[in-house]
C-alpha cells in the first residue's frame, strides 16, 4: 500500500552540503504528513523536521536555520537539504509518512501512520 525509500545520503566534511530526497508510493488519494529522523548506534530516534500536508514546516532546535524541508514538484516526494554539515550531523537519516487529519476518515486507514523507509547514511568528517 505505502512504499518509503530514502536517497541522498553520503560523506562530506563539515561545513558541506547534501540533499535528502524521499520518495512515497501508495494511494494517489492520501495526503501525507512527512517528517525526517536521524538515529546514531545506541541511542534514540530523534525528531529533525516535518512537512505537513498543507505545507506547513516545522525544525528541530539542532538544525533550525541549517536544514530546509520542502515538497518537489511530484506531489509525493519531499526533500532535506542540509548546509553548514557538522559531525554532529552524522547518522543514519529516515523518511515517515503519516495519514493527513485532511485526509477522509475512511480512507486514513488505508494511508497508514508511522510508514518508515529503511534509512539512508550521513556522515559528516572534521
Amino acid at each position: 500500500q505505502v512504499q518509503v525509500m530514502e536517497s541522498g545520503g553520503g560523506s562530506v566534511q563539515a561545513g558541506g552540503s547534501l540533499r535528502l530526497s524521499c520518495a512515497v508510493s501508495g494511494f494517489t488519494a492520501c495526503r501525507y504528513d512527512m517528517s525526517w529522523y536521524r538515529q546514531v548506534p545506541g541511542k534514540g530516534r530523534d525528531f529533525i523536521s516535518a512537512i505537513s500536508a498543507e505545507t506547513v514546516t516545522t525544525y528541530a532546535d539542532s538544525v533550525k536555520g541549517r536544514f530546509t524541508i520542502s515538497r518537489g514538484n511530484t506531489k509525493n516526494t519531499v526533500y532535506l537539504q542540509m548546509n553548514s554539515l557538522k559531525p554532529d550531523d552524522t547518522a543514519m537519516y529516515y523518511c515517515k509518512a503519516d495519514a493527513s487529519p485532511s485526509t477522509e476518515y475512511w480512507l486514513r486507514n488505508q494511508c497508514g501512520y508511522n510508514n518508515w523507509g529503511q534509512g539512508t547514511q550521513v556522515t559528516v568528517s572534521s
